[in-house]
C-alpha cells in the first residue's frame, strides 16, 4: 500500500488542557515556563501514539507575541527550552514549528514580506540546527506565504508548507483568496504541502486543489466548534474557543483515512486533536495495509 507519515497532534490545546491553568495570550508558551518537562511529556505520549514526527513548542514564538511581556527578553532561551524539550522523544523526526506572526486567523495583520521575512528567517536560524525540517503553519494568505516561504529558506532545512482554509469552502484560504493561488509559490519553495487548523469537513475540497501541486500533500485538522469573534480579537485566550465534542478518536479517524483514499501521504491532527486520536489513526492506517513512515 502507501507509505504514510504521521505527524502529532494539536501540542499547544494538550498542555492547557494538563495544565489546568487559566490560559493566558501567551498560551502553550507560558505553560512551557509554568511547567518544565510538560512540553516533553506530551511529545513523548504522542509518539507513543504513532506519531512519526513531533512538532516543536515554538508555534506562538515571535517577538511580537512576546512584548510588553514578562518574557520579552527571553526570546533565544524559550526557542532553546522548546528545542531541548522535544529532544529523545521517541519520534523519527523532529519538526520546527513557524506559526504566524502577530495572530492566527488574521492576514489583514499580517506585515508585508519586506518586514515579515527577516522575522521569520530569524525563527527558522534559531530552530533549524536541531529540527529535520522546517513547518510553517496556518498560513492564512498569499502574502503570508511569500513572507514566510522567503524567511524559513534561511533555515537550510525541508520546509512544509501548512494553509489554513475557509471551514466552510476548502477551496478557499481565511484570506478569502483561492487556495490554488499559493501553489506556484509553494513549488518553488516548498518541500510538501498541507492544510492545517480547519475543520475536517473542509478538507476533501482543500486536497482536491492540493493534488494539483507537484508536492506530497496531506492535511491535519482541528477540532474546533468554530473561530469565534472573541479569539479574532486583540491577544486572545484559548479560553474563547470550545472543543467539539463530536470528534471523537473513531469519528476524527474516519476523516483521515478518507483524506488517504483522496491521495494525502501526511496526516495527523492539530487543536484538540490528542494522543488517542493519533493512536486510533496508527491503528486504521496498519489495519488497511499502509507503512507509517
Amino acid at each position: 500500500m502507501t507509505e504514510i507519515t504521521l505527524l502529532d497532534g494539536g501540542l499547544g490545546q494538550e498542555l492547557v488542557h494538563r495544565a489546568g491553568d487559566q490560559p493566558t495570550p501567551l498560551w502553550s508558551t507560558q505553560v512551557m515556563i509554568d511547567h518544565p518537562g510538560l512540553v516533553a511529556e506530551v511529545h513523548r505520549d504522542f509518539a507513543s501514539a504513532g506519531a512519526t514526527i513531533v512538532t516543536t513548542n515554538t508555534y506562538a514564538l515571535h517577538r511580537d507575541r512576546l512584548a510588553g511581556t514578562a518574557l520579552e527578553g527571553d526570546f533565544e532561551t524559550l526557542f532553546a527550552a522548546a528545542l531541548s524539550e522535544a529532544k529523545g522523544c521517541g519520534a523519527k523526526r523532529i519538526a520546527g514549528s513557524i506559526g504566524p506572526l502577530i495572530a492566527s486567523y488574521r492576514p489583514d495583520l499580517h506585515p508585508d514580506a519586506d518586514v515579515g521575512a527577516p522575522l521569520y528567517a530569524e525563527v527558522a536560524k534559531l530552530l533549524a540546527p536541531k529540527c529535520d525540517l522546517l513547518i510553517c503553519e496556518t498560513v492564512a494568505s498569499y502574502d503570508h506565504a511569500l513572507s514566510v516561504l522567503s524567511g524559513a529558506v534561511w533555515g537550510g532545512k525541508p520546509i512544509w508548507l501548512s494553509l489554513t482554509v475557509d471551514d466552510h469552502d476548502g477551496t478557499k484560504l481565511r484570506s478569502g483568496e483561492p487556495l490554488e493561488s499559493v501553489l506556484a509559490a509553494a513549488n518553488a519553495g516548498a518541500a510538501a504541502l498541507l492544510v492545517n487548523c480547519s475543520s475536517p469537513e473542509a478538507i476533501p475540497a482543500a486536497l482536491d486543489v492540493l493534488v494539483q501541486s507537484d508536492l506530497p500533500y496531506g492535511a491535519y485538522a482541528n477540532a474546533f466548534e468554530k473561530i469565534t469573534d472573541d479569539f479574532l480579537k486583540d491577544k486572545p485566550t484559548v479560553d474563547a474557543l470550545s472543543m467539539r465534542r463530536d470528534l471523537t478518536p473513531e469519528t476524527y479517524a474516519d476523516h483521515v483515512m478518507a483524506w488517504v483514499d483522496q491521495g494525502a501521504t501526511i496526516v495527523g491532527g492539530c487543536c484538540e486533536v490528542g494522543p488517542a486520536h493519533i493512536a486510533e489513526i496508527a491503528t486504521r492506517l496498519r489495519a488497511a495495509g499502509h507503512t507509517i513512515v
